[in-house]
């Protein structure tokens, strides 16, 4: 099957639909550095459609609502510095699952946001 992408995405995306979009939105960019790419709103309080960039990976995402009940999700993100990342998200609300510690794969740590999502920020040391 031969098809076209749209340029700055990729074949499989995360999709999440939180309480609270606005501000999951403004935890990925203050801990993540992330890029809002798009936002739409279904009214002047909730967020119908969002993308935000990390690096090369897109995440898009939406506010819970009736019909669309909240989805979260458990994240693996690659990052510069696992030990800063893991105090940022800790200092934006999140709560520690596991401390930064060194694996095999990296310096990782897991942190839960308080969206409902968990993540794991890994600094690869390969």
């Amino acid at each position: 099957m031969n098809m076209k992408i749209p340029e700055g995405y990729q074949q499989v995306m995360p999709y999440l639909i939180v309480k609270d979009a606005a501000g999951f939105m403004e935890f990925m960019k203050n801990v993540f550095g992330a890029q809002e790419k798009f936002k739409m709103m279904r009214d002047e309080n909730l967020i119908a459609h969002a993308e935000m960039s990390i690096g090369d990976s897109v995440i898009m995402l939406a506010d819970a609502t009736d019909a669309f009940k909240t989805q979260p999700a458990g994240m693996f993100v690659y990052v510069a510095d696992a030990d800063e990342t893991y105090h940022k998200a800790l200092a934006e609300g999140a709560t520690s699952n596991m401390l930064p510690s060194d694996q095999e794969y990296g310096r990782t740590c897991g942190v839960s946001d308080a969206f409902g999502n968990t993540w794991w920020p890994t600094t690869p040391t390969v």
